[in-house]
């Protein structure tokens, strides 16, 4: 088994002693006939129907609460998965490590696309705050090569607090839309500020947490001089050669 997918899992955002009881509660719960597979095709169907559903905002405004119901789908696929394998002590450590992330990547770019595509937030944005989303995510599976450790949150903000976050944005947007129809581009402005400036934050923790890393990994690794392998190679003993025949 590979040491990343032997990685022990740090869950340090806020709710997650909470989320861990309640998935484990209905993972007790879950029918036979329903394994991990199952959740995490529910979890990616989620998130295109989220995506799906910002884009037909163009449209209809009501179609935010259809994302927001879709965010919450998303959620329970992708982390119910996980939690029913080891609830039934079926883990499959490398194919559980692997297909997880793949998919969490594509439903990040589901979701951001979607989002783009909708009337409150530009397309260009909108990538950018996948792009970041994703770096954050490609340093988390980095560190748990290197460190052993799968921290996923940054901070106290985990994807189950980022998807709240999106469920109150678009609550906001909804009722902006229906209630304040006239100051559309105010909202729209609002939107694009808040995206970029997520993103924004979100690169510049993924710079703190880099510099630390680096810092440890230095201490724990130290440069040697040039001068100091030279010597040693220089005071090393010559190898000894067989010449009989």
């Amino acid at each position: 088994m590979s040491e990343t997918a032997k990685a022990q899992r740090e869950m340090t955002f806020l709710l997650a002693g909470p989320e861990r009881a309640v998935l484990t509660a209905v993972a007790r719960r879950v029918p036979g006939w329903l394994n991990s597979n199952h959740f995490t095709a529910l979890g990616v169907l989620g998130a295109v129907a989220c995506g799906t559903g910002y884009s037909l905002a163009t449209d209809d405004p009501d179609w935010l609460w259809f994302a927001s119901l879709m965010l919450v789908v998303n959620w329970f696929g992708d982390s119910l998965d996980g939690t029913l394998a080891r609830v039934r002590k079926a883990e499959r450590p490398r194919y559980g490590y692997y297909i997880d992330h793949v998919v969490d990547a594509f439903a990040t770019a589901a979701i951001g696309i979607g989002l783009g595509l909708s009337p409150y937030v530009r397309l260009d944005l909108a990538l950018l705050l996948v792009l970041a989303y994703l770096t954050l995510s490609i340093n988390v599976y980095l560190e748990s090569a290197v460190f052993g450790k799968f921290k996923i949150a940054y901070g106290r903000i985990g994807p189950t607090e980022a998807r709240i976050l999106l469920i109150l944005a678009n609550a906001v947007l909804w009722l902006s839309s229906t209630l304040l129809p006239g100051m559309a581009p105010q909202v729209r402005f609002a939107a694009n500020a808040v995206v970029g400036g997520a993103a924004l934050i979100m690169f510049g923790m993924l710079v703190l947490r880099f510099g630390r890393n680096l810092h440890r990994l230095a201490r724990e690794e130290p440069r040697r001089r040039w001068r100091d392998r030279h010597r040693r190679t220089e005071q090393a003993p010559p190898a000894e050669h067989d010449d009989s025949a």
